[in-house]
């Protein structure tokens, strides 16, 4: 029997994407709860392997129903040695999740920008490159918990990826798909209506938008891989 994985889905239009075909191409199969359409949280991982929190508009410190049942869920599959993937919104669950802090960063960062992995990342996956772009939408950002280690950095974000233990948080989009920005670009607007050095307009980030999704699903490749490799078996 193959892995198989627990997705949660926070807003429609935030999917999961590339991650799906990814674990499709591996052969490992999923299951999606729709958290925005009241489904519930289950109580623990169950038979799953892994899960995986997905972004959304909403911030982790919103006084929100699912919220306690999220954050408890995050802890109790950690404790178990089940991996927990967090994309942005996802992340930030985990850091909050695991004892670290969510707030604002200095600036949002919105669009096609670039990360940097730290000595860490490239211990964890030498094949990461040192510098790449992802693709980018929040205003806040975690500090991870204790005996975490930082993966990846920006300029203008301290941390971009942690991982602690087998559970791994990205601030960026590493799910994104080329159908997927023009989608955000419509549904958050009024977000990138002053763009500036860390938020783009939305025909900058559709710029040679194939050829950028193709760089970045290349680095996804690699990054899921490593933190699949890192679950327990099925």
């Amino acid at each position: 029997m193959s892995q198989r994985l627990l997705i949660f889905r926070h807003i429609a239009c935030e999917g999961p994407g590339y991650l799906a075909h990814h674990l499709t191409r591996r052969g490992i199969g999923f299951d999606l709860v729709k958290v925005d359409e009241g489904e519930p949280l289950p109580q623990d991982a169950g038979g799953y392997q892994g899960l995986v929190f997905l972004g959304g508009p909403m911030s982790v410190n919103d006084d929100l129903p699912w919220l306690p049942d999220a954050l408890a869920l995050i802890r109790r599959a950690h404790a178990q040695g089940v991996g927990v993937l967090g994309h942005c919104l996802g992340g930030q669950l985990i850091a909050k999740a695991l004892g670290g802090a969510v707030g604002p960063n200095p600036v949002k960062e919105i669009g096609w920008l670039p990360v940097e992995t730290t000595p860490a990342g490239r211990d964890w996956l030498p094949a990461l490159p040192a510098r790449f772009e992802a693709f980018h939408w929040h205003g806040e950002t975690f500090t991870p918990p204790a005996g975490a280690q930082v993966l990846m950095r920006s300029a203008h974000c301290a941390h971009q990826a942690f991982l602690a233990g087998p559970s791994l948080a990205l601030q960026y989009h590493l799910e994104v798909t080329a159908e997927m920005v023009p989608q955000w670009c419509a549904a958050y607007g009024e977000e990138i209506a002053r763009p500036g050095e860390t938020v783009q307009s939305a025909a900058q980030m559709t710029e040679e938008l194939a050829e950028r999704a193709a760089r970045l699903h290349r680095v996804a490749d690699q990054v899921y891989d490593r933190w699949l490799a890192g679950l327990p078996a099925a």
